[in-house]
């Protein structure tokens, strides 16, 4: 059912030989695509975290700004940059005004 397959790795542009064995162990797993990189980048892709620009653990830290609760007057911080103009919550108050979280 299986034969080997010459596929270029989409990383590093060299050929690498999927296996049929590795074919096999794709399919118990319900993997459908083949592979797009050779071993050697996915281990590398791995090591580094593999997520590169998706996800949130490639998130900087937001800058959050310090603030007092216009509802009952706690210290909070907030990720804007609060205006004279608007009323800024705490986290319970702003959730007491909206029902939600």
């Amino acid at each position: 059912m299986f034969e080997d397959k010459v596929i270029t790795c989409r990383d590093c542009g060299q050929e690498f030989v999927f296996t049929v064995s590795e074919q096999e162990f794709y399919a118990e797993k319900g993997f459908t695509n083949d592979p797009s990189r050779c071993p050697q980048c996915r281990a590398a892709r791995k090591q580094n975290g593999g997520n590169r620009g998706r996800g949130r653990y490639d998130r900087q830290e937001r800058e959050m700004f310090p603030a007092v609760c216009a509802a009952c007057g706690r210290e909070t911080q907030v990720p804007f940059q609060p205006r004279e103009d608007r009323p800024v919550y705490c986290r319970d108050c702003f959730s007491r005004r909206n029902n939600r979280y």
